[in-house]
């Protein structure tokens, strides 16, 4: 047989192999199911991804849901990826679904956050500083604890606080809204210097648009300093093997305190629409590109990198 001959026959291998490796992620990949909380931290990394996403070829479907229910439907193979498994506030919720394997942690997405009740500064200054403090001072706070929409994590553990009378807080109310309506509450209340306790945590505008302290003391329902987090990716069981190419999107896409609050306070300080502000950061950003898609292709099997790049009109 000629050498020609075998390197041609060798060539044509490759190539098929390149194409039936390519053809492993099946047709409904190009669907990427997520979900999002109602939270601004989120819709700001879930509209960071899609830009990508979509510039690579795939549909982004973000359904709005609570926590509880995104990890049930990631049970059910619904949902696809959530960026925002907050541990260890979520502990409780997810180690079950974590247990019997219905759900995989793709990457830690975001370090240095931080998650758990907060006071406006003139509270703190008037001597509270931690969570042992709130109960001595329960007329002025009238006994109330305000947290996000109903069924979050961070809020079944300020309930499981309240039912284990920690802290003196047994006779204590927990209001449950949602983000939006519990810092309506807050805005008000310092408007008008009254006191109040709340749930708080960063990357978030509340800490620049509000001068406020975190307390001190609440390891054991939030974690130790002042409820430093780590927030995951997570994805439906087989979902890394299942889509690949998507896969390791997500198992490199990471980000950082600074870029999300550069995103949050745009949507919400200059009312930019969430993707226009996502787009602007990336912008901003391309670097974190190069290292998002390493290896990553575009739905047809394309340069991903140059394909985003493009998208954004960056280099």
């Amino acid at each position: 047989m000629k050498k020609g001959f075998i390197h041609a026959l060798f060539a044509a291998a490759l190539a098929c192999a390149a194409s039936h490796a390519f053809a492993a992620e099946p047709q409904s990949c190009t669907q990427v199911r997520m979900a999002g909380p109602g939270w601004t931290d989120i819709e700001a990394t879930n509209a960071m991804s899609g830009i990508v996403l979509k510039a690579l070829g795939y549909r982004q479907n973000v359904a709005n849901l609570s926590v509880p229910i995104t990890y049930q439907g990631m049970k059910k193979g619904q949902i696809d990826v959530f960026l925002g498994n907050w541990m260890p506030a979520q502990a409780p919720l997810v180690k079950p679904f974590f247990e019997e394997k219905s759900i995989d942690v793709v990457r830690p997405n975001l370090s240095n956050a931080k998650f758990t009740l907060a006071v406006p500064d003139y509270v703190a200054a008037a001597g509270v500083h931690s969570f042992a403090d709130l109960a001595k001072n329960a007329d002025k706070f009238d006994n109330h604890i305000y947290g996000i929409e109903p069924g979050a994590p961070a809020n079944q553990n300020i309930k499981r606080m309240v039912e284990d009378k920690a802290f003196g807080l047994g006779d204590w109310k927990v209001v449950e809204s949602s983000e939006t309506a519990m810092l309506t509450q807050v805005e008000r209340a310092v408007r008008e210097k009254k006191w109040i306790v709340f749930l708080a945590w960063e990357p978030h505008l509340m800490n620049t648009k509000f001068k406020l302290a975190y307390l001190d003391g609440g390891d054991k329902y939030f974690g130790p300093n002042y409820g430093g987090a780590t927030v995951n990716t997570v994805a439906r069981s087989g979902y890394e093997q299942q889509c690949p190419n998507v896969g390791r999107l997500f198992r490199q896409m990471a980000f950082d305190v600074d870029l999300e609050n550069g995103v949050i306070t745009d949507v919400l300080e200059k009312k930019t629409n969430v993707d226009a502000a996502a787009t602007d950061a990336l912008k901003r950003h391309p670097e974190l590109l190069k290292s998002w898609l390493d290896g990553v292709t575009t739905a047809s099997g394309g340069n991903g990198l140059a394909a985003v790049q493009t998208a954004l009109g960056v280099k």
